[in-house]
């Protein structure tokens, strides 16, 4: 599979989803059951994957953002989590 075609599977791919098959991926090679090839095969996926899970996880990072509120405690707008 080319790397266009494992980032366009990849892409779609919930961070749940994600993470589950990455722990499969560990289980497998934890294992130690996995020939040598197939072994580097799902290392290579497993890397891909967290990759993936890293770009999903920085997206709702940015997304996060806290609520700014007046002396009176009232809501009066938000700001980016961070303070920048």
């Amino acid at each position: 599979m080319s790397d266009a075609a494992v980032s366009a599977d990849l892409s779609g791919l919930s961070f749940e989803k994600a993470v589950a098959e990455l722990e499969s991926i560990v289980a497998r090679l934890e294992r130690g059951d996995v020939a040598l090839e197939d072994s580097i095969a799902i290392y290579e996926r497993g890397e891909l994957l967290k990759k993936h899970c890293e770009t999903l996880l920085s997206a709702a990072e940015n997304r996060i953002e806290k609520i700014r509120l007046d002396r009176a405690g009232k809501p009066t707008g938000t700001e980016p989590l961070d303070g920048a």
